[in-house]
């Protein structure tokens, strides 16, 4: 399982079945979802999610995960109620197990079917809103457009593959 975190001001998406969901301060995540990824991938990576240290602390320092970022910590940095966590854009991806070594046009046989993948990503919005976490999501399997504010920018690649080495 991969997710590619960019931290934002703010960031919406706009599917075309479904309503504009939005969140303020927090992470883009898009979730790319492997044909071998289980329910212990969602576990891990949804932890590492809420606990990754990517928010600025009263320093300026990325010292705070999304549950701290409006702690005391946070001094200056802080833009939300005290203890309010930050929020997470949760959108679909199967691009992000795309193989292109070979020819123009990438090869995407390694992200896990929707049969398969539908519940993981449910799953995961699940796990992050456990965590603490406020979750808005994109339509599975819908076009998308994003739109984002990025803040930095901050962008973050992690693997599940990577993770389990650690």
């Amino acid at each position: 399982m991969r997710a590619l975190i960019q931290r934002v001001h703010r960031a919406e998406v706009r599917c075309e079945s479904g309503p504009v969901n939005r969140i303020g301060r927090g992470y883009l995540v898009l979730l790319g979802i492997h044909g071998q990824d289980g329910p212990e991938e969602v576990r891990a990576l949804a932890r590492r999610i809420a606990t990754l240290r990517l928010m600025p602390d009263a320093k300026g320092v990325m010292n705070l995960g999304l549950l701290e970022m409006n702690g005391p910590s946070a001094g200056e940095h802080a833009d939300g109620p005290e203890g309010q966590a930050g929020e997470v854009l949760l959108v679909s991806q199967f691009t992000l197990f795309a193989d292109a070594r070979r020819g123009r046009r990438p090869y995407y046989g390694n992200a896990a079917p929707p049969e398969q993948a539908i519940p993981l990503y449910e799953a995961m919005a699940a796990a992050l809103r456990a965590e603490g976490v406020g979750v808005a999501c994109g339509v599975f399997g819908d076009h998308m457009d994003l739109g984002i504010e990025a803040d930095g920018p901050v962008t973050v690649l992690l693997d599940t593959d990577e993770l389990s080495r650690q």
